[in-house]
């Protein structure tokens, strides 16, 4: 056991060690110093991390504990960058980032130490449906949500504003992950069997069309296609782990290409992203005022900059880019740590991703396999449609690189994720009381033998 934890804390401090000199190297080369506020803003984090694990290990002692280690280091390169493109564009955003970091760091440690077990969230479904929803739907309440670049996906705080998308995506994910579990039977049931698959029964299409409906919604008013793309991916993904039938894969990428492509014909927006895929160096595309391709073409030229190893941190033009320590922070990296590092922060994430779904499929509760596979699904849903955006794979959609981008209300819903699939993996990893069948055997010889002796006394 004291050798597991040293290896534990070992992965720890490893990844604030990297995420340390990341940021001293790239301070030392655009400042030519370490500045005061941030060393002593990354100690206090430090401490922090350090005071969350040792939670992990009192309250969650049989979790995975190579989850938290490249959550840090992911957000710890990600801020990096973030404060790189703060040197060459005068701002503080990495700053703020690392107070919603600490603000994180607090709820997530919360979290592991109240949540003993994960189930009582199932006792709470259709309250969790009611806050997603009115959490996704917050921002279209006049005088609360806020238009930027045409979609309506904020709301205003004090302070600044959040995206509620990023917290109902946990709370949606409750809910279906109980539903799901409660209906998982007759969802399971088949109806006629076409070109090999074995279609649903009408009246099970139910759940699927309102989702469905429910996405379309989303991406009609606010403008949203990433957040719409993401609620019905999670719920079909968890529809085919709770029945195993890939009728309803088929049948969920049917519903949605259609929307889709009605969608990129009737709304300006989503025709734009669209074209602009399509055609990211036509001169037309490339020179438009609203909805061109200048941003996308900007970034690949940065990813190609950098060639395998990149330029070094603090050594490249990340700031070019629109919005480089957001939507397109992963072309603001590959400028600066190259091909090689890119793959090393894809691999970061396919660790996350592979312990939540050996979670999923170690634990024995089906409420559990649910939101597992769930949450897991949705953070691997999210990377492939931000980096696939920004690579030309996909259209662009909008949404945030979990952990590295900036953005307080993502990486708060995103250390909650975390948290959640550690205490599920700690249901998944305990132990089984282990039962001596010698002494039991001989308890129920003793106990036997006493209901006769008994017997026996009566008898008399």
């Amino acid at each position: 056991m004291i050798t597991t934890r040293l290896r534990q804390i070992a992965l720890l401090l490893f990844a604030m060690a990297i995420s340390f000199i990341a940021f001293f190297q790239m301070f030392e080369r655009t400042t030519g110093g370490f500045p005061q506020n941030y060393a002593i803003l990354l100690g206090v984090i430090g401490v922090m991390i350090l005071a969350a694990w040792a939670l992990i290990i009192k309250f969650q002692p049989y979790a995975s504990q190579s989850i938290m280690p490249c959550v840090i280091l992911l957000n710890g390169i990600g801020t990096t960058m973030i404060a790189r493109i703060d040197q060459s564009a005068g701002t503080s955003v990495a700053f703020k980032q690392l107070l919603w970091q600490a603000t994180a760091l607090v709820l997530a440690s919360a979290l592991i130490v109240c949540m003993r077990d994960y189930r009582i969230l199932r006792r709470f479904s259709y309250v969790s449906m009611v806050v997603g929803l009115l959490l996704l739907l917050s921002p279209m309440v006049p005088g609360l949500g806020v238009d930027i670049n045409g979609a309506s996906v904020w709301i205003r705080v004090p302070g600044g504003t959040i995206q509620p998308a990023e917290f109902a995506k946990l709370f949606l994910a409750f809910f279906f992950a109980a539903y799901l579990f409660d209906h998982r039977d007759q969802l399971a049931v088949g109806g006629k069997k076409i070109l090999g698959l074995q279609l649903p029964r009408i009246k099970d299409l139910g759940p699927i069309i309102i989702i469905w409906g429910v996405s379309m919604g989303v991406l009609v008013m606010q403008h949203d296609l990433g957040t719409s793309l993401m609620f019905f991916a999670m719920f079909v993904a968890m529809l085919y782990v709770a029945t195993g039938r890939k009728s309803w894969i088929v049948i969920g990428l049917i519903a949605f290409a259609a929307g889709a492509v009605l969608a990129a014909s009737i709304f300006n927006h989503v025709g734009s992203r669209v074209e602009a895929w399509l055609q990211p160096f036509s001169n037309e595309q490339y020179n438009k005022d609203y909805g061109g391709s200048w941003q996308i073409v900007t970034g690949i030229f940065g990813l190609a900059s950098g060639g395998m190893v990149g330029t070094g941190l603090g050594q490249g033009h990340p700031g070019l880019t629109t919005y480089g320590n957001s939507d397109f922070i992963y072309t603001s990296l590959g400028e600066e740590i190259g091909l090689t590092g890119l793959l090393g922060v894809l691999v970061l994430y396919l660790i996350i991703i592979a312990s939540g779904f050996i979670t999923a499929m170690k634990i024995k509760d089906g409420f559990g396999k649910l939101l597992a596979s769930g949450l897991v699904f949705t953070m691997a849903f999210q990377v492939f449609t931000v980096v696939g955006g920004v690579t030309l794979v996909i259209p662009l959609t909008g949404m945030t690189l979990p952990y590295m981008a900036a953005g307080g209300s993502s990486l708060v819903a995103n250390y909650i994720l975390a948290a959640l699939l550690v205490v599920i993996s700690n249901s998944a990893n305990k132990p089984e009381p282990s039962t001596d069948l010698s002494e039991t055997f001989q308890y129920e010889a003793l106990a036997a033998l006493r209901d006769h002796e008994l017997k026996e006394r009566g008898n008399r």
